[in-house]
């Protein structure tokens, strides 16, 4: 493939922009070549400025659940920007997504909806402090939960592409109240509440992370983790960002017995828009302002066109729930498929997948934390998304996230990405 005007681009967004890109991850620095810049989507695919076709199996980092440019959720959008773009005043249809959301979620009575992820979370923590009166948080390593100062601390993602344990501007002051401890070892998180004497105001977990690659919490691990929290009276916070209506139309809680209580959400529920949200039960919504003294405040936070969008995406999820089960074998296809290609080059792969989300790794063992990732071998990776990139087959350009089906990813779709793993794992080891 050509790449030749994404080339100029990149050169020139490189002059105006720090690293030619607005998050670091798509600089492409943890894998071979330079970004394609992107024209259009249109349902499975990619179309970059070069004229080049991609399967797209990154779907805009999550959100994408119907693929892009979805004909119903456009509708909503356009019929939302006709009244509108913003209006800085309360609005109908958030309180019709709200109600969509807690109807999904048991843990969830109350939600306050934001911008992004990053907002969401930072939010929630702020609210779990609140309500506990305790400054520490504890987090697990490689778990990413967006680029506020007391979470980028041995945090996945482009993090870890780039190798960083955490980030300079980030001051001490702000993360020795933040407690670590490594993802799917009990022992350790029992180690730092007796480090705390048990003052944590929270525990915050991508019960199924997505950014160290896909690498899911353990039902016994979450369920320890819970009768610790209840045992200290320190809130235990879900961060499906990613893995909310990814996973199953309930994300993580439709999979897991374990009930948090406070839950984040992102991505899906804006199906491409910039939405984050928050939840709990009323009694811990109840100190959030106006009604408490926890303040939260934002200009675009229930963005109309950005609610519509959600609204849209949500209303079909619930209206079609065998959705995951469809996009849950196409995953297990497409991993499959790999498993087999690596096998037949003699490379050794492990895979995973958790509904839409799927994940792998070149390594010979099981991945279940971030050390066991860290073992990945990166430079393969970074020559096998070369490889698929120029055979038209669009993979997340970092070995430390995860992957995503969409409904408009066919199994014809799955089977040219396959057919490519095979030729390109030859290819490597020839």
């Amino acid at each position: 493939m050509a790449y030749d005007k994404s080339i100029a681009a990149f050169e020139e967004a490189y002059k105006v922009i720090p690293g030619g890109v607005d998050s670091p991850v798509r600089a492409f620095n943890g894998v071979e070549g330079t970004p394609p810049f992107i024209q259009k989507g249109e349902g499975g695919y990619l179309f970059d400025i070069d004229g080049n076709r991609y399967i797209d199996f990154v779907q805009s980092w999550g959100p994408l659940i119907f693929g892009h440019a979805d004909a119903d959720i456009q509708n909503a959008v356009m019929e939302a920007v006709k009244n509108g773009l913003s209006f800085g005043a309360p609005t109908l249809v958030e309180t019709e997504l709200a109600t969509e959301i807690t109807t999904l979620f048991d843990t969830i009575d109350k939600v306050r909806f934001v911008s992004s992820g990053t907002e969401a979370v930072m939010s929630a923590i702020r609210l779990a402090r609140g309500f506990t009166g305790r400054d520490n948080i504890l987090k697990f390593t490689g778990c990413y939960h967006g680029h506020s100062d007391s979470l980028l601390v041995q945090a996945g993602s482009g993090l870890a592409t780039f190798g960083a344990p955490s980030s300079p501007g980030v001051p001490a002051d702000l993360t020795k109240h933040t407690l670590l401890a490594t993802y799917n070892d009990i022992e350790e998180v029992k180690q730092c509440f007796a480090d705390a004497k048990g003052d944590i105001a929270c525990v915050i977990i991508e019960p199924i992370a997505g950014n160290m690659g896909l690498v899911p919490a353990t039902e016994d691990f979450l369920q320890e983790l819970r009768a610790i929290c209840d045992a200290h009276g320190t809130l235990l916070i879900f961060d499906e960002v990613m893995s909310g209506f990814r996973a199953s139309l309930k994300g993580a809680q439709g999979i897991t017995t374990v009930k948090p209580d406070m839950v984040t959400l992102g991505k899906v529920i804006g199906a491409g828009m910039p939405v984050g949200a928050f939840g709990a039960r009323a009694e811990i919504m109840a100190h959030l302002s106006p009604e408490g003294p926890v303040y939260q405040a934002g200009t675009l936070s229930g963005n109309p066109v950005a609610m519509a969008a959600g609204l849209a995406s949500l209303k079909k999820l619930k209206a079609n729930p065998s959705i995951y089960v469809e996009l849950g074998n196409k995953a297990k296809r497409l991993m499959d498929g790999f498993q087999k290609a690596a096998n037949a080059a003699e490379i050794p792969m492990v895979t995973d997948v958790r509904g839409s989300m799927f994940g792998f790794f070149f390594s010979e063992i099981p991945v279940r934390n971030f050390t066991d990732a860290q073992q990945n071998d990166t430079s393969m990776f970074a020559k096998f998304h070369k490889g698929m990139l120029d055979r038209g087959v669009y993979l997340a350009c970092s070995s430390f996230e995860a992957g995503f089906i969409s409904t408009a990813t066919t199994n014809e779709m799955i089977d040219e990405a396959i057919k490519a793993a095979y030729e390109t794992l030859k290819e490597l080891t020839a």
